[in-house]
């Protein structure tokens, strides 16, 4: 090893997915946006949209749909609203 070069080793370890589900729990939401044809499997309660719209879903950490807007500022207002902190997932 040469002068003013530092060598670690990092072991990874694995996190199960209940533990990944968990994080951000209560403090975070994504926003992810989502076709109209999309919305039946996600909010099966929804009404009956027309195919083709892009739409934007606001879930809870654990993936749990919270609410379905037309537009990602609304979908950030709720989070804000719900004292979440609102992240993109693309």
């Amino acid at each position: 090893m040469s002068e003013g070069h530092v060598a670690f080793e990092y072991e990874a370890k694995a996190v199960s997915p209940e533990t990944l589900a968990t994080l951000g729990e209560g403090h975070i939401a994504y926003v992810k946006q989502i076709r109209s044809e999309d919305v039946p499997g996600l909010f099966p309660e929804a009404p009956k949209i027309a195919p083709g719209l892009k739409l934007f879903a606001l879930h809870a950490a654990d993936g749990t749909p919270i609410m379905l807007t037309d537009s990602r500022e609304a979908a950030i207002a709720n989070a804000w609203s719900n004292e979440l902190q609102a992240v993109s997932v693309h």
